[in-house]
């Protein structure tokens, strides 16, 4: 005879199948979310005994997966899609797993599930291109090239004001997560020097023209901690193009990642769990979360498989603001140059010969010479004086 609980999992799945939806149901039952889905992936119409409590042992093979999981990677993706998530293979897996289905399909397995069904889309272009070549960088190792960004201001329950320092190595898509309370230089210096500490320090810095990273526009020529601190430990920054985010696009993406899967799942009082939570969630990206542009390895895979010895920062403590002024090292922005053929940095512009016009720049500084230099497709073209201050 079945019990209580067995028949309200044959009514859950009956009431399912007949088109009402997986909320209406479980809160009628006074059941929860991840009751109902693990009920569901249980289901399969040929078996009698699908609802019967099953004994603890090894998950069912892949090749063996019950119809049901069919709709449950379709269900998922529909919730996803209604909260505004990211809703590919990877991150309907990953919100399965905090459901507790089991069998968990793996993310082959989804994208097969999604192709059969017709739901995979094309990402459509978030620009239009200006159809000039653009001096993109090279990512081909671990540290080659690490991207950064503010994210912010986020809010916790309290409230506690915060900004999120996220670095993305593009090579490895390792990732370092800091929280950081303000945007004064000591801030920038210490969230940077402690993901340095985890991740290593970058041949190139790619950011966007912040004020927090490139210094004041009141003393354009002043460098600023960010660039400070770069160049004191043989790193490289580059500005992207102005009123182009896109370019920072590996770690603009990682950004709503961090929103999606950690702001809004997880619930934070302080600013001690702020730290923990974010660290734990910097290892469960890099552990975890698998890329296709690896090949399905994860980045802590592909960085041991690279076998790259990082760079690390000399001392536990960050330098202390203001830093020294750097005798020598080179720090680039890139900047598209209009009709009015005037190529600004931060603030301050330049004439520039007319061959330049509506074309990519990349304008270096080098502060051993002085000199402003200015590359089109790596050839230099023209060159300034440049008294730094």
């Amino acid at each position: 005879m079945r019990g209580k609980s067995e028949r309200e999992r044959i009514q859950a799945v009956r009431r399912y199948l007949n088109g009402e939806s997986p909320r209406s149901i479980y809160t009628s039952l006074g059941r929860s979310k991840p009751w109902f889905f693990k009920w569901l992936g249980r289901y399969i119409p040929d078996d009698d005994t699908w609802y019967q409590d099953r004994p603890r042992g090894p998950r069912l093979s892949p090749l063996r997966l019950p119809p049901a999981i069919e709709e449950i990677v379709k269900t998922v993706r529909a919730d996803l899609i209604r909260n505004d998530l990211f809703y590919g293979a990877q991150a309907i897996r990953w919100e399965m797993e905090e459901l507790g289905i089991d069998p968990l399909p793996s993310i082959r397995t989804i994208n097969r599930i999604l192709k059969r069904h017709g739901l995979i889309r094309r990402a459509e272009g978030r620009y239009q291109s200006k159809g000039k070549p653009y001096p993109k960088l090279l990512a081909q190792y671990p540290n080659q090239l690490q991207q950064a960004d503010l994210c912010g201001p986020c809010y916790l329950k309290g409230p506690v004001r915060f900004y999120s320092l996220n670095v993305v190595d593009v090579g490895t898509g390792r990732c370092g997560v800091e929280a950081v309370f303000s945007k004064s230089a000591q801030s920038m210096i210490n969230g940077l020097w402690t993901i340095w500490q985890r991740l290593g320090i970058p041949q190139h810095l790619q950011v966007d023209n912040q004020m927090s990273f490139f210094g004041s526009w009141r003393h354009p020529r002043g460098m600023g901690s960010l660039i400070r601190l770069c160049l004191h430990n043989k790193a490289q920054p580059w500005f992207i193009p102005m009123n182009e985010p896109w370019r920072n696009g590996v770690v603009e993406k990682f950004n709503d990642h961090y929103q999606q899967k950690f702001l809004r799942k997880i619930t934070m009082t302080s600013k001690d769990e702020l730290k923990r939570q974010s660290l734990v969630f910097e290892y469960r990206h890099n552990s975890c979360y698998r890329y296709s542009k690896l090949r399905g390895k994860t980045p802590l895979i592909a960085l041991e498989q690279m076998g790259k010895r990082l760079a690390l920062p000399k001392e536990n403590e960050p330098p202390k603001h203001p830093l020294q002024k750097p005798i020598s090292g080179r720090y680039h922005l890139v900047r598209y140059i209009r009709s009015n053929r005037q190529l600004n940095v931060f603030g301050e512009t330049f004439p520039v010969p007319p061959e330049l016009q509506h074309e990519y720049v990349v304008a270096t500084i080098d502060v051993k010479k002085q000199k402003l230099k200015l590359f089109l497709n790596h050839k230099k073209v023209h060159e300034y004086k440049y008294t730094l201050r």
